[in-house]
C-alpha cells in the first residue's frame, strides 16, 4: 500500500479509500451486501494496508456505518473514518436532513453511535444546502470540532463558487474550514478539472473523488454494462453523462490499453487517477475481495504520458452531474 498526506491535514491515509456504500442492506438497493458478506471485504482491506474508510448516514439508512463500526472494533484509532450528513434520514422528520444546526448535531450523534466512536475523523457535508446559510452550517460544524466530536471537516459535490464561499466564510469568521473535497471525478467525467480542482490545489484541499470507476462503466465494455445486477437495477448510472462526450470511445480505449498491459479495465481507470497530482485517494467501492485486490494492484501500474493522453483525448465537455 502507498500512503499520502490528506490535503494539508498532516494525516497519512492510504492511496485508496474504501467506499462503504456497498455494505448495508439489499432492501436499500438490490446490489448492496449484508453484514456477513461485507465484513470479509473490510477485513481484507485492512490486511492490504487500507486505513481510510468512507461511509454516510444515508447509506442503507445507517446500516453501512454500523457495519463499518463493527468491522473496525479494536482498530478504530489506527483508522481514518469519514462519514457524511445532509440527506433526509426519516421521511416523517424534515429536520433529519439538511445542514441546519439541529440536523447536524442530531445526525452527528447518531453517526457516532452507529460507528462506535467518540470522535469522527472526517465529517463531511454530503451536498450543499440552499435552505441554510453557510454561516450557520460552518458555525455548527466548528462547534462539533470544539466539542471533540469531529477532527476535520469535509465537503462533497457542489459548485466551485459555493466551495469558495464556504472557505471564505470560515476564514472571515475564524472557524475551522473544510479540508477535503469529495467530488465526482473519473475518466468519463472530468468537469471538475475546470474550476474545482484548481481551487482545491490553491487552497491545500485534499481531493477524494467518488465514483472513480463511473459506477462500473469503466470496468467492462460499454455494451456489457446492462448484464450486471448493478447495471440492470442502478438507475443512478444512467443519470450521469458517462455515455456522452466521448464516453464510449474512452471506454474502448481503456479496453485496448488494459489488453495491451494484461490488466483489467478497472485497473487502468484507477491507475489514471493515481497519476493525477491533485487526487489524494479515490473512493473505491466494491462487492468482492477480488475486485478490492485488483484495485490495490493498480497502484503498481505505470502509465506513460502517451498512455494518459491517449485515454483523455476523446473527452468532450458534458453536463455537470453529481451536485444534486
Amino acid at each position: 500500500m502507498e500512503y499520502t498526506t490528506l490535503g494539508d491535514t498532516g494525516v497519512e491515509v492510504s492511496r485508496i479509500c474504501l467506499g462503504c456504500m456497498s455494505f448495508g442492506s439489499s432492501d436499500w438497493r438490490e446490489w448492496i451486501l449484508d453484514e456477513e458478506e461485507s465484513l470479509p471485504i473490510i477485513e481484507r482491506a485492512i490486511d492490504l494496508g487500507i486505513n481510510f474508510f468512507d461511509t454516510a448516514n444515508m447509506y442503507s439508512g445507517g446500516e453501512s456505518e454500523r457495519i463499518l463500526g463493527t468491522a473496525l472494533e479494536g482498530r478504530r484509532d489506527e483508522s481514518v473514518i469519514a462519514t457524511k450528513c445532509y440527506f433526509q434520514m426519516d421521511e416523517d422528520d424534515p429536520n433529519s436532513g439538511g445542514l441546519s444546526r439541529k440536523a447536524i448535531e442530531q445526525e452527528l450523534d447518531n453517526s457516532r453511535d452507529r460507528l462506535g466512536v467518540d470522535t469522527i475523523d472526517l465529517y463531511q457535508i454530503h451536498r450543499w444546502d440552499d435552505d441554510t446559510p453557510i454561516e450557520t452550517t460552518m458555525r455548527a460544524l466548528n462547534d462539533a470540532i470544539r466539542r471533540e466530536k469531529v477532527r476535520y471537516l469535509g465537503a462533497s459535490s457542489m459548485w466551485a463558487y459555493q466551495f469558495a464561499d464556504a472557505l471564505h466564510t470560515s476564514d472571515r469568521l475564524g472557524l475551522d474550514r473544510f479540508v477535503t473535497m469529495q467530488n465526482h471525478y473519473n475518466l468519463v467525467y472530468r468537469e471538475e478539472e475546470r474550476e474545482m480542482h484548481p481551487l482545491c490545489d490553491r487552497e491545500g484541499i485534499g481531493v477524494v473523488p467518488w465514483s472513480p470507476l463511473a459506477r462500473g462503466y469503466l470496468t467492462r465494455p460499454h455494451e456489457e454494462i446492462d448484464a450486471t445486477l448493478r447495471g440492470e437495477t442502478e438507475e443512478h448510472m444512467y443519470e450521469h453523462p458517462y455515455r456522452e462526450g466521448g464516453g464510449a470511445e474512452i471506454n474502448e480505449r481503456v479496453q485496448e490499453l488494459a489488453a495491451e498491459k494484461g490488466v483489467t479495465m478497472a485497473q487502468i481507470a484507477l491507475a489514471w487517477l493515481f497519476h493525477k497530482d491533485w487526487v489524494d485517494a479515490p473512493i473505491v467501492g466494491t462487492t468482492s475481495v477480488e475486485h478490492l485486490e485488483d484495485a490495490v494492484e493498480a497502484l503498481d501500474i505505470d502509465l506513460s504520458s502517451g498512455d494518459m493522453a491517449y485515454l483523455e483525448e476523446p473527452y468532450e465537455p458534458v453536463r455537470v452531474s453529481g451536485h444534486e
